[in-house]
């Protein structure tokens, strides 16, 4: 059993323990109802000064950040425009310097042009010297020989008269003596001379009797080479020329040509060919020459005549679908038209790079082109020099202007980065701060659980309790009666106790 105390009298009464257990449920009930409010108050209060701070700290967080990131993009911003600004400034001086350097060029070109002028005209003056000089010694010294050559033929004639007039007298004695016996044989002779004149007279008939019958050989031979070339075909006459041609070149191929190429057209593959193609190159490999031949020819008796203008639109076609730089024609037509009889024709008015050419001139206009295509050659190789220089500057600024561009797109994509890095650091923090507030919130519910721990006590969960209250009234009836001095005093205690129990509030837990 268990005695209580009535607050409000004073009396004592005793409950069994199912009663106190009744009481004690009911006056902590009430209590934990109470401090549950009061703590979920507090905790909502707490709860609203934490995300202002939270808010707070985040848009400071934010506000340096950003001023960092505005910060970075100035300086990268001025690290851009000082960087073009250097770029500007090294291609002004590299523009220069190779202005500079092709003006020292050309001017150390000119000096050396004058210098060499120079030599060359003191050589000449000096050759001239020379050959005045040289000739003057020949003068004199042919003048010596000419006197000396007056003398020993003086000399010679006396000899030679001296000498005639003793060989003149034993030249008379001599003849006179063969004349007597050329006398004799004269007479001989002439007894020969009319048996060999009468054999002479036998064998001139013979002979004339076997001219008369190669004579007549010969009118059937040229009869026959008439027919047979009435029979020629027009193929069979061009054939003889560029036989001839290809016959004329292989005679000059070893010596004049050992490197050159030059072979029948047998690539018919865009619907025609010509005859013959010459193609020359240089050791480096260089092409310095090409030529697309075509050889015409016709019967003397075809019915059909041919131009040699009806063949220059074939003939240039040819040229161009086979890649050559010149065409010519070697021609057999057209035998009367004096154009064509004085030589070599330029017919590039018509044609680009064309020439008509009779047989003879077949080598010569080989020559003459082979020969400008080798000194224009060397022009060539000059301009390629010239070129190949531009082609550096401009590779150059090729190459500048490949890092301009490259360098802005990186400096895109770091910025892209950039951005993308801020919003990772912001997504972050945001989640950093729920965290945060996760955590101050368990934190509040752990503190608040503790101090709920600490406060309860069993007079706080018996207070405004309608059976406690009986129980204690009882109680407090049975404690009047042992004395006024003792239920005094113990009501003052159940006053404190009351008033402690009307300061506690319950605890909320926090559901969050």
């Amino acid at each position: 059993m268990n005695e209580i105390k009535c607050p409000n009298c004073g009396e004592v009464f005793q409950v069994d323990e199912s009663g106190f257990e009744a009481i004690v449920k009911q006056v902590r009930d009430a209590e934990f109802e109470k401090e549950l409010k009061r703590n979920k108050d507090l905790l909502e209060s707490e709860k609203q000064q934490a995300v202002a701070l939270a808010q707070a700290q985040t848009r400071e967080a934010e506000r340096v950040q950003i001023s960092q990131r505005d910060a970075k993009i100035a300086e990268l911003t001025a690290q851009l425009t000082s960087l073009q600004e250097n770029q500007k400034v090294s291609e002004q001086a590299l523009r220069a310097q190779q202005q500079q350097q092709l003006e020292a060029a050309v001017a150390q070109s000119k000096q050396e042009i004058v210098q060499l002028k120079e030599q060359l005209s003191s050589q000449q003056h000096t050759f001239e010297a020379q050959k005045q000089l040289a000739l003057q010694e020949v003068r004199s010294s042919l003048e010596k020989e000419r006197d000396q050559l007056k003398a020993e033929l003086a000399a010679q004639q006396n000899t030679f008269e001296a000498q005639k007039q003793l060989a003149v007298q034993e030249a008379r004695g001599a003849l006179e003596k063969e004349r007597d016996q050329l006398k004799a044989q004269v007479e001989l002779a002439e007894a020969k001379h009319r048996s060999e004149e009468s054999a002479l007279k036998e064998q001139m008939a013979l002979e004339l009797k076997n001219k008369d019958e190669i004579i007549a050989f010969k009118d059937g031979e040229i009869e026959r080479y008439r027919d047979m070339k009435a029979r020629l075909s027009t193929k069979m006459v061009g054939e003889t020329l560029e036989q001839h041609c290809e016959i004329e070149f292989n005679k000059l191929r070893p010596t004049a040509f050992p490197h050159a190429y030059f072979e029948k057209d047998n690539d018919a593959s865009d619907g025609t060919k010509g005859d013959f193609i010459f193609r020359e190159e240089d050791p480096d490999g260089t092409e310095i020459i090409s030529i697309m031949f075509e050889m015409k020819n016709e019967s003397e008796e075809s019915v059909t005549r041919h131009k040699n203008e009806d063949f220059f639109k074939k003939l240039d076609s040819d040229r161009t679908k086979k890649n050559c730089e010149y065409a010519i024609l070697v021609s057999m037509l057209e035998p009367e038209n004096e154009l064509y009889n004085q030589g070599i024709v330029d017919v590039s008015y018509r044609y680009d790079k064309m020439y008509v050419i009779r047989p003879q001139f077949f080598i010569p206009i080989i020559t003459l082109l082979r020969n400008a295509a080798l000194k224009s050659g060397e022009y060539r190789k000059q301009l390629a020099e010239v070129r190949q220089q531009n082609v550096d500057v401009t590779n150059f600024e090729d190459q500048l202007n490949t890092f301009k561009n490259n360098f802005g797109r990186n400096y895109d994509i770091a910025h892209r980065k950039f951005d993308d890095a801020i919003k990772d650091i912001d997504a972050t923090i945001k989640k950093l701060e729920k965290i945060k507030e996760e955590l101050t919130s368990s934190d509040n519910n752990l503190r608040l659980a503790n101090k709920k721990l600490n406060e309860l006590t069993v007079k706080k969960l018996t207070r405004k309790n309608p059976t406690m209250k009986a129980a204690f009234d009882e109680a407090a009836k049975a404690k009047a009666l042992e004395g006024e001095g003792s239920s005094h005093g113990h009501f003052a205690d159940t006053d404190d106790y009351e008033d402690d129990v009307l300061n506690v509030e319950v605890i909320e837990e926090d559901e969050e």
